[in-house]
């Protein structure tokens, strides 16, 4: 008997398509982060609630008469949010959207972007992906069968000992263009980038749209930032430049937009040539998203159709908000000697930490990237947590970059504040004899 059962119990039992993506950052850097840090700048969610309007309507869903609003809706996405979400982007877009064919709501931008790669990757095709990127890009490309092509973002020195920003950090326009060929399905676009912050100029994005273009090649459109960018800069949506909605899908996020993660409430606008895939992946994966958050989700945008470009509206509030937060911790950053990049989006700021090198000592042929050690010894040694950059990087390029770290600002005042306090405590040690 036990013989039988070795043999039974010797065959693999993971499929092939999960070799090597099993390491997570945010699974080790989450426990970690739980276990020591006193302060938490490292995973990307507000510790601040979401908007009054907001929670209220999701109360009133809860508690209203409406009780099928408890029950299953339209798998593809509640009618009364695909509506809003329809006529909101038609507006932004300057197109006639169709509710029903043109957006399709998912459970948060993770499960679109999954969708997106199991509907358009098939076995050998590349997919493109700008660097630094999202770490979830590349294993979900990978599940579904196909090779990520890497290409960097290259930082260029400012001049006159300004602090660099993530405008400074650009593609090298025949580097991108190399990387295209007959095998490439689909670029991922990031805009504004998590985790530098960047926003990519009209220049950069006609550069990226002229090729998709030229190679027949898809577009996937991560704008969960879209209304996070400061500094007057404007968000420019790909899917509206020359040639480009037929090939782009366009993935949104209530979480990032309300400041609600939790609820996991996402969206993918585009082509019915194209959502028409998603809408099978995702019949027979999800099915479904939460009823009720949808319901407060559409009421949300209902509230800021209404008050379109105007001061009251939360999409030009929030990042009034999160502009102060993230100078704040800029100069918190530059004063201590942890050189910041200054975002120009997102609730991320990405730090040099080369000046603080000297308290965590190299590893000779370790085979984990400084920033990371770096960043553990931060979270349990200082209580202060963030996430290192080599993180979204691929295995090769992850030595690189190995001295920043990115932290989130998307935080009150008072965890700002003790993060502040953390920094400065440790420079007076570093500086006192």
């Amino acid at each position: 008997l036990s013989l039988s059962l070795q043999a039974k119990m010797s065959r693999p039992v993971q499929a092939r398509r999960l070799e090597g993506i099993d390491k997570n950052v945010w699974v080790e850097f989450v426990k970690l982060a739980a276990t020591y840090s006193t302060v938490n700048l490292g995973q990307g969610f507000p510790d601040f609630p979401p908007p009054d309007f907001l929670k209220e309507a999701f109360v009133r869903a809860l508690s209203g008469e409406n009780h099928m609003l408890h029950q299953y809706t339209r798998a593809f996405g509640h009618p009364p949010l695909v509506k809003i979400l329809a006529q909101y982007f038609g507006k932004l877009l300057g197109r006639d959207l169709d509710p029903m064919t043109n957006v399709m709501v998912t459970v948060g931008a993770y499960q679109a972007l999954f969708c997106c790669f199991q509907a358009f990757v098939d076995e050998g095709d590349e997919v493109i992906i700008i660097e630094p990127f999202f770490d979830c890009y590349e294993p979900m490309v990978k599940m579904a069968g196909g090779m990520p092509v890497f290409v960097p973002l290259r930082p260029k020195a400012p001049k006159d000992g300004k602090l660099m920003s993530s405008a400074d950090w650009q593609l090298d326009p025949a580097e991108l263009a190399s990387k295209f060929s007959e095998r490439t399905k689909a670029i991922v676009l990031n805009s504004p980038n998590n985790p530098l912050g960047k926003v990519f100029s009209r220049g950069e994005l006609e550069l990226i749209a002229d090729l998709c273009v030229k190679h027949d090649v898809l577009c996937i459109s991560d704008e969960v930032y879209e209304w996070l960018v400061y500094d007057g800069k404007e968000h420019i949506r790909i899917a509206s430049l020359q040639g480009m909605w037929d090939r782009t899908v366009i993935i949104g996020s209530a979480g990032k937009t309300f400041s609600a993660t939790g609820w996991k409430v996402g969206w993918t606008v585009g082509p019915n040539r194209l959502l028409q895939h998603l809408r099978t992946v995702h019949q027979n994966s999800v099915y479904h998203c939460a009823t009720v958050a949808q319901e407060a989700v559409a009421q949300g945008f209902q509230r800021e159709l209404e008050l379109y470009g105007k001061p009251e509206s939360y999409f030009i509030q929030l990042p009034k908000e999160l502009q102060q937060k993230r100078d704040w911790l800029v100069q918190s950053l530059d004063a201590v000697g942890m050189k910041p990049i200054v975002p120009e989006g997102t609730y991320f700021l990405v730090a040099d930490i080369s000046e603080f090198k000297s308290d965590v000592p190299d590893v000779p042929d370790s085979d984990e990237p400084y920033d990371s050690r770096f960043a553990k010894w931060m979270v349990k040694n200082k209580g202060l947590a963030a996430i290192p950059l080599s993180a979204f990087y691929c295995g090769a390029h992850k030595n690189n970059y190995n001295h920043f770290i990115r932290f989130c600002f998307a935080k009150e005042e008072a965890t700002l504040k003790a993060a502040n306090d953390i920094l400065q405590k440790w420079k007076l040690e570093k500086t006192s004899p």
